[in-house]
């Protein structure tokens, strides 16, 4: 019976299989460090398949390097012996909710993630720290000293002497928080769907290092915008008022955006002022059309701030509905859109135009039918396009954001009852990108693995509330300290994950008071998981490190104090399924068992597992199965396991811990 690996996917064995897909040639073998015998590429041979398309060497090449970049590649790919523990006393609605929020480091998260949602996150969004000097906390194992940096840049030789002046002492902060991005983003990319979209918020001092770094890891290619976010200004700065924040977005692949004809679309800006006006002159007018537009008109007078491309729509018709008169002519000569049109009263053709009309024979009789054809007294004058405004409630999404951040974060404030947070992002500002990448996919999974205070998952939640939608948010956050000090600290909060956790706590609350009976349904709560180290002993021993009196104090492997819920869920990961599956618990042939997903997996981790239960979950014909290793007294009782599956239910995956 196979063990299950029980750490994070090897990420550098999975690209040697690709490869050994693409090259079969170019796959050898070696051993490892326990002399057992694994797939390896012969670089050479490999060359000699991609002939002169190398560069190598001392050859020029176009890229962004910076020292500690191949460590931080490293750290993209190596597995870890980490799990994800659950804890249902900090979650909401644990058993129901397809939400997560994650407490742990974000790249250890992430290549937990790798297997469960590889190629099934449709947006994710990310708001890192700004590497302003005194924001950089994720301080991975690979960063390096400025002593370090300095000689490895050659800046400093091997006897301590600069080289260069001090102008690029600096440079160590850039390089480190290049390292800390390149193997998250190279993590984040792979869980991305084909038509998947990377938002990431930034300032002006990682800028221009953030877009190369994006080229790097998702091609420029697949570069899609870079938003710009204008906030308040500084009216003392020297130079510019400044205020402005950054927000660059990629997709997984351009080509498929395109091929599927995706747009991102906003609504436009005064929209449901100008519709408001509308029917308010319309009802007092007493719905007269002559009237209402007289009033519709003035009311345009005081708002010359408004969307320009609304004002075009200045009429109201005799149902109340805002329209505006459109050229119906064909932009191009077709000939196929070359026909006669009636005048519906004098039944004489009315003048076309010399490239044809702008909509086919049958979409014009059509509108024609509908009453969108707007004719003139007779058919002497040409025909114009009723086009109206409820049609046009979208537009092309606009790359400046033009909002203050006061207001976002005085509703935080006021929600936490105290400012706990300095710069939170607006959550109607996000719901807007969110529902422009997502209103085709309303099932979506958005990822934040920055997630900061929870904005994120505020915004899915309102926007869920708003339009039906089932998005799941998956939230990432350091167990960062809160300041000494600080209001948090004060209200008893140890860090930034417990704070974020009490936010979405409150606005799943407020969110789903105000969406009342429209809000039925939406999911507004959160499983609590935390990264932690793995539930299952040495994990990484091989044959050398084994003794056999470490054999025998080894039976049992699983580490004290670890729950059957927590070894459930690292069963889930390995094996690759939904961390927001169901999860039940019942008795069966006397042994306490957990089930996934409708029997999905089913897992048995007593400490004497009986052929009763053995034969009794191999009945119920589930798609996986696992029992504790040590659950079987000897090797004939796992072997006489095997057989009972072999026999009543052999499509079972079966497994071990």
């Amino acid at each position: 019976m196979e063990k299950l690996r029980m750490t994070s996917p090897d990420l550098t064995q999975a690209n040697i299989d690709k490869l050994a897909d693409l090259f079969p040639s170019a796959v050898t073998e070696s051993v490892d460090e326990s002399g057992a015998p694994r797939r390896a590429i012969d670089f050479d041979l490999l060359r000699q398949e991609l002939s002169d398309h190398i560069v190598d060497g001392p050859q020029e090449r176009y890229q962004l390097d910076w020292p500690g970049k191949r460590a931080a590649a490293f750290a993209a790919n190596a597995p870890i012996a980490k799990t994800l523990r659950p804890v249902r006393e900090e979650s909401v609605e644990f058993d129901k909710t397809k939400n997560l929020f994650i407490e742990g480091d974000n790249l250890e998260a992430l290549k937990l993630l790798q297997e469960s949602y590889l190629g099934k996150v449709k947006l994710i969004y990310i708001d890192p720290p700004y590497n302003t000097g005194n924001d950089f906390v994720y301080e991975d194992d690979f960063a390096e000293s400025t002593a370090e940096y300095l000689e490895r840049s050659g800046q400093k030789s091997e006897s301590g002497d600069r080289l260069v002046a001090n102008t690029e002492a600096n440079g160590r902060f850039h390089s480190d928080w290049l390292s800390m991005m390149y193997p998250r983003l190279k993590l984040a990319r792979s869980l991305l769907t084909d038509d998947g979209v990377i938002m990431v918020a930034i300032g002006d001092h990682e800028h221009a290092n953030l877009r190369s770094l994006l080229d790097t890891v998702f091609g420029s290619d697949n570069f899609l915008a870079d938003v710009v976010w204008q906030g308040s200004g500084k009216n003392d700065a020297r130079f510019t008022a400044g205020g402005l924040d950054y927000m660059l977005i990629y997709a997984r692949s351009r080509t498929t955006l395109v091929g599927l004809d995706v747009r991102f679309k906003g609504p436009k800006r005064g929209y449901h002022d100008v519709m408001e006006a509308g029917s308010r002159a319309w009802e007092e007018s007493g719905r007269d059309a002559a009237r209402a537009t007289a009033l519709y008109r003035d009311w345009w007078k005081s708002k010359p701030d408004v969307e320009p491309g609304l004002r075009a729509y200045s009429e109201i018709d005799e149902l109340g509905q805002i329209f505006t008169r459109d050229n119906l002519a064909s932009p191009n000569p077709r000939e196929n859109l070359k026909y006669e049109v009636l005048h519906p009263v004098t039944r004489q053709p009315v003048p076309m135009h010399e490239y044809g009309w702008r909509l086919s024979r049958e979409a014009m009789k059509e509108r024609v039918a509908q009453g969108r054809i707007i004719f003139g007294a007779d058919h002497t004058t040409t025909p114009r396009f009723k086009r109206l405004l409820s049609d046009m409630d979208t537009q092309a999404i606009r790359p400046v954001i033009q909002q203050e951040r006061a207001p976002a974060s005085d509703t935080l404030t006021r929600l936490l009852g105290g400012k706990l947070f300095d710069y939170p992002k607006d959550v109607d500002v996000l719901r807007v990108w969110f529902d422009a990448v997502t209103c085709a996919d309303k099932r979506a999974i958005i990822l934040d693995f920055f997630a900061g205070s929870g904005s994120t998952a505020h915004a899915v939640m309102r926007q869920n509330a708003a339009d039906g939608g089932t998005r799941r948010f998956i939230l990432v956050q350091l167990d960062e300290a809160v300041a000494p000090g600080s209001l948090a600290g004060e209200r008893g909060y140890a860090n930034i994950a417990d704070v974020a956790r009490e936010r979405l706590r409150r606005a799943g609350a407020e969110e789903k008071h105000g969406a009342g009976l429209s809000g039925t349904g939406v999911d507004f709560g959160f499983r609590s998981l935390h990264v932690a180290t793995t539930n299952i002993a040495d994990t990484f021993a091989t044959a050398h490190d084994l003794v056999q009196t470490a054999l025998t104090e080894s039976v049992d492997s699983v580490k004290p104090n670890r729950t059957d819920e927590d070894l459930l869920f690292q069963v889930i990961l390995d094996w690759g399924l939904d961390l927001a599956e169901s999860v039940g618990v019942e008795v069966v042939a006397g042994h306490r068992v957990l089930t996934v997903a409708d029997d999905a997996l089913i897992a048995c981790f007593a400490s004497e597992v009986s052929v009763d239960v053995v034969r009794a979950i191999a009945e119920r014909n589930p798609l996986r199965a696992v029992f504790k290793d040590s659950g079987f007294t000897s090797d004939a009782a796992r072997i006489n396991a095997e057989q009972i599956f072999r026999e009543i239910s052999p499509e079972t995956e079966l497994r071990t811990i």
